[in-house]
């Protein structure tokens, strides 16, 4: 059932929308010292099934929405907006009194947090989240590359940015992402689209992006799960994520799979290939974090 706020937006227009949310930023910012930092970040993968934990994570009762950005999953903080500031990024998060309230009405310790797929790829979020942020719980969820790839280019041409077939966005991955890490590194106020849009194999590499995750958080920090394990196993997921944040049991009753992308079969030469390529890095990441997938070994 749409709330009031839902019916709202849809009635108004959109400059009025705008202007209220930026009255709500506004008002974040001016009582941001009130706003305690994030307790979890999930960092990743992208199409590895981020939303469907957001969203089962926000339908526990102690687990409160981002504030002012409504029906988002993130503020794009440590990656697209840094130069906002930190006033900027704790006027998305709820007040102590509104936590120490919602602990109150529920019994038991509040968790925030935001769901970001570009954290773990992004170069400079590593160090930006662990200067901001040190003791912040990381949960990562990783899904067979070779899928994650497929789903990720089926994302792209749904949304209209993506001309190519994906055997020859494959190809031209190399020469259209270029130099723009280069530029995120050298340029801290640098936005790249192509670097997120375009980066199909590149995301796969997954113990390339974790290792500076690794390098600057506890083990005890990160909690590391398989995308495949969350579908298949959502309750039981779900359990483990509620106990790695310390919040106490609840169950939902039913796990939906959001934002999932229906198409057509991969060609099984791409398939074969991309299997070929990921096979070494998905062992070292197995090795490396002393895990199993169904698609590494």
């Amino acid at each position: 059932m749409a709330t009031l706020r839902d019916r709202v937006k849809a009635l108004a227009p959109a400059p009025l929308v705008t202007g209220v949310r930026e009255s709500l930023v506004r008002y974040g910012e001016r009582t941001s010292d009130r706003r305690p930092l994030p307790d979890f970040l999930i960092i990743g993968t992208k199409r590895g099934g981020t939303t469907s934990l957001w969203r089962y994570l926000l339908e526990h009762p102690l687990v409160p929405r981002l504030f002012p950005a409504w029906n988002t999953k993130t503020s794009h903080y440590f990656e697209d907006n840094f130069v906002r500031g930190e006033a900027w990024y704790r006027s998305h998060f709820p007040t102590v009194k509104q936590r120490q309230a919602l602990e109150r009405r529920h019994g038991g310790p509040s968790r925030v947090g935001e769901a970001a797929p570009l954290y773990m790829f992004h170069p400079l979020a590593p160090g930006r989240v662990a200067d901001l942020v040190p003791s912040v719980r990381l949960i990562v969820l990783l899904r067979d590359p070779v899928e994650r790839a497929y789903s990720h280019w089926k994302e792209r041409r749904a949304e209209g940015v993506e001309p190519l077939g994906f055997a020859a966005a494959l190809a031209a991955e190399e020469e259209r992402t270029a130099g723009e890490r280069e530029r995120l590194v050298a340029d801290p106020t640098y936005v790249s689209n192509a670097y997120d849009w375009y980066s199909y194999r590149a995301r796969g590499r997954y113990l390339d992006h974790l290792t500076p995750w690794l390098d600057r958080f506890g083990r005890e920090q990160l909690l590391v799960l398989p995308s495949e394990t969350l579908y298949r196993e959502p309750a039981t997921t779900y359990a483990r994520v509620l106990d790695f944040l310390g919040l106490p049991p609840y169950r939902l009753d039913r796990y939906e799979v959001f934002n999932d992308r229906r198409g057509g079969a991969m060609d099984p030469a791409v398939r074969a290939e991309l299997t070929r390529y990921y096979a070494p890095r998905n062992q070292a990441l197995a090795d490396r974090l002393g895990m199993t997938f169904d698609w590494a070994g």
